[in-house]
């Protein structure tokens, strides 16, 4: 008689197990508007957002039972459903209560990871007087929450993502490794162009109360991270990539005394000075250069993650 062997999948005679899982609903579009009935005022938030859940699901995977799984349709509504019965402002606050909402209702979920991506719409200045209901969408850049609620508490990261800035001249890039593989001449003077995304992780929330009380701690410190970004971009006289994005981490974690660590990914978007002495002697090179091609790439890229020490 041949032995006992537990139930599991062979791959090339080798045991398989399940080792990790989540599942869910991505890319749910939500649109929701407040009506101020005294002012006749209305505001507005979009949102696309992102529903991925961990627990004892395993069997879904490897045996086929569907029982233990919570139907994606079903988590889409959800999304609706909470984005109606509470505030989607700040997305921190929305996120949170979306998460808690699986762990409560599902004895099984053991984690809710909710990415929420806010999309800008700011009011429309008509003769010096905000419109009361028309809105414009001045960029491509978004607020962006990541969030992950657990029986022991709540893990929230908080950013920007796609704010485009450049500044022609007050950045250089001089002092570098000069060996048989280099080309690129030092510059004392360039444009500096990127598309920043920048991030900020908080101390983890022990729960959703805790992420209630004083849930004005999100506004505030996605302004304080966008005006440092722009401040310090703009004035700061960059040596590098580098030490401008180290600057700005220093500034956030000042900021936002209870964010645990920030980081910045930015591309360094190159545009390229045009020589066109072959034109009658026209000169558009060093400090004659006016006219330049941006490049859509290669481009460099650089990161960083500045945690408190």
């Amino acid at each position: 008689m041949l032995p006992h062997r537990p139930k599991s999948t062979t791959v090339n005679d080798t045991m398989a197990r399940l080792s990790a899982a989540r599942y869910g609903k991505d890319n749910v579009r939500v649109y929701k508007v407040h009506k101020d009935e005294k002012t006749g005022q209305q505001s507005v938030t979009e949102m696309t957002v992102c529903c991925l859940l961990e627990g004892q699901i395993e069997t879904s995977y490897t045996e086929a039972d569907n029982s233990v799984v919570v139907a994606t349709d079903s988590i889409k509504n959800t999304i609706y459903i909470k984005a109606k019965e509470h505030p989607v402002n700040p997305p921190e606050l929305y996120a949170s209560i979306l998460g808690q909402h699986f762990l409560d209702k599902y004895a099984h979920i053991t984690a809710a990871h909710i990415d929420v991506t806010v999309h800008r719409w700011t009011r429309i200045v008509i003769d010096g007087q905000p419109h009361p209901h028309s809105f414009l969408r001045d960029g491509q850049e978004t607020r962006n929450v990541e969030a992950t609620v657990t029986r022991d508490g709540i893990a929230i990261k908080s950013g920007i993502v796609g704010l485009q800035v450049l500044k022609s001249t007050g950045s250089a890039f001089h002092g570098f490794v000069r060996d048989e593989f280099t080309t690129l001449k030092e510059t004392w003077d360039r444009i500096l162009s990127t598309d920043v995304d920048a991030g900020w992780t908080w101390k983890k929330f022990a729960n959703l109360a805790a992420v209630q009380e004083g849930v004005e701690r999100f506004d505030a410190a996605w302004e304080a991270a966008r005006n440092i970004t722009l401040k310090t971009f703009a004035e700061d006289e960059s040596a590098s990539v580098q030490n401008t994005m180290y600057k700005m981490c220093e500034q956030i974690l000042d900021a936002v005394p209870e964010a645990d660590k920030t980081n910045y990914s930015l591309p360094n978007k190159h545009y390229f000075e045009v020589d066109l002495g072959w034109h009658k002697g026209l000169q558009n090179t060093g400090k004659d250069a006016e006219v330049f091609a941006p490049q859509s790439g290669p481009n460099g890229l650089i990161k960083c993650e500045v945690s408190r020490s």
